[in-house]
């Protein structure tokens, strides 16, 4: 029996477990199993291989996109490049890491991209926003972080920073925070909402509920609106290649 599994914490509403589950089971893939790691530490990690012997990959998701990496044997370059992983191979013991967050993200947000969408900001500052910085900078679209807090002097926004001019200027706005997420579905990046257009592209990397607050918001003032949905599909499936070639 094949074994993959997906490490973070907290995991009760995980998309990987179910989606996996539903693919074996579609596919009649009839050797293999997926498990939702619910580990409280990456320093659980290495445990957690070795109660595994027959796990042949992992995906990652918060909050040890960054962490993981210090427990890697070798990493793509797009790990290089983004110091996040959300996919590990394991083979013969040596474990190898990947990014397949980017291809998700790039492949789901580009198909409503519109020539007037120059600039963007990038609500958070985690593993998934390193992903989203890689593709904007190679589509060589403009972009700001936004966080919550105050680091002015590496070129972050904090919130309070997002007037008139800010949200006329950055027409694509991409949540990478888990804010909106079920089960705290009121919840919403704090963002003047009132001054989106139809000019906006709002992009919001949770996929549940598939309607935030935030994408909600957007769409009230006619922006274009995007989930998280086809970029996990994507990534899981990019993910089910690397652990089998």
């Amino acid at each position: 029996m094949r074994e993959y599994g997906l490490i973070g914490y907290h995991l009760s509403h995980s998309f990987s477990q179910k989606y996996f589950t539903e693919k074996f089971k579609k596919e009649e893939i009839g050797d293999a199993e997926f498990h939702a790691f619910a580990i409280p530490s990456i320093a659980d990690l290495p445990q957690l291989l070795s109660e595994h012997p027959l796990l042949k990959g992992f995906a990652i998701t918060i909050p040890y996109k960054k962490s993981v990496i210090h427990y890697l044997d070798e990493i793509s370059d797009t790990v290089k490049a983004t110091q996040a992983c959300n996919c590990v191979k394991i083979n013969v013991g040596k474990l190898s890491g990947f990014n397949t967050d980017v291809a998700g993200f790039e492949r789901s947000f580009m198909p409503h991209l519109l020539p007037h969408h120059k600039k963007a900001l990038i609500l958070g500052t985690g593993g998934a926003a390193a992903a989203v910085q890689y593709v904007l900078q190679k589509l060589q679209i403009d972009y700001c972080f936004v966080s919550r807090n105050n680091e002015k002097e590496k070129g972050i926004l904090t919130y309070a920073d997002l007037n008139a001019a800010v949200i006329k200027e950055y027409t694509v706005i991409i949540n990478c925070t888990p804010s909106g997420t079920y089960p705290k579905i009121e919840d919403a990046p704090d963002i003047p909402y009132d001054l989106l257009t139809p000019e906006h592209y709002l992009f919001d990397l949770v996929y549940n509920p598939a309607l935030t607050k935030f994408l909600k918001s957007g769409a009230a003032h006619k922006a274009i609106i995007q989930n998280g949905y086809d970029m996990l599909v994507i990534q899981a499936e990019e993910n089910w290649k690397i652990w089998n070639e």
